[in-house]
């Protein structure tokens, strides 16, 4: 088995093991502090990489990263996994893989997102397994009735939208259940779709205390200039 040194805030020093591959989480009991989230597509990046995105996002104040690409080779997206990984390991962020644990697992980050639509090949369980106790685990819902059920499962973060019209889904759920879904939550629950800095005052209102972006910090000129409004006003909202 594998060892990971880890050593803790008070000096002393522990040994854990590897699970199932994956790297030890270390941002496990810290999500709770973590209030910005960035999926990274290269399409919505301007010509730019996702490693350039993430380093200048992170310096803005993003602490959490998701890499979520599709129709791409598998060996193309370990790669790219990499260089993410290492940028949010400079960064002190976590890494997530979107829909595929086992790709995660490949790349060494610390966790994976599922949709809806990932439960089939992914069951929840089948995902913990994969990833590990340690491994931090998200999941997509659109309704009150996903969140809910949601609530009763084996993850660690819930993502509810798209709370606004946006380019990446075909559709948006609104914003009249995030007042429920925020004061009910027992998970940490980010509000995802089409936020941006002219419309994130009205999810405050509403008791949202962490976001998830795309385009609002990929597409920005300044990136890293966007990434820090953003958090300065989700920070106002702890």
């Amino acid at each position: 088995m594998n060892l990971h040194w880890i050593m803790p805030a008070k000096g002393r020093v522990n040994v854990r093991p590897f699970c199932c591959g994956m790297r030890v989480n270390l941002f496990m009991n810290r999500l709770k502090d973590r209030n910005l989230y960035l999926v990274i597509t290269e399409e919505y990046c301007r010509g730019r990489t996702a490693v350039e995105v993430a380093r200048r996002a992170i310096a803005g104040g993003v602490d959490i990263v998701q890499m979520r690409e599709k129709d791409r080779q598998r060996a193309e997206l370990i790669a790219k996994g990499k260089e993410l990984l290492a940028v949010c390991r400079t960064g002190g962020v976590p890494l997530i893989i979107n829909d595929d644990p086992k790709l995660a697992l490949e790349i060494g980050a610390d966790g994976v997102h599922l949709g809806q639509e990932d439960l089939q090949r992914f069951p929840i369980e089948k995902a913990r397994g994969l990833v590990g106790p340690d491994g931090i685990i998200g999941i997509s819902t659109h309704s009150l009735a996903q969140f809910r059920e949601a609530e009763g499962w084996d993850v660690d973060y819930i993502a509810f939208g798209p709370v606004f019209p946006t380019k990446i889904k075909d559709y948006s759920i609104g914003t009249s259940d995030v007042k429920t879904a925020a004061s009910s939550a027992k998970k940490d629950i980010f509000f995802i779709g089409g936020i941006n800095l002219s419309n994130v005052k009205k999810l405050s209102v509403e008791g949202c205390r962490k976001i998830a972006v795309i385009r609002a910090i990929t597409e920005a000129e300044e990136i890293e200039d966007a990434a820090r409004l953003l958090k300065k006003e989700v920070m106002a909202w702890q």
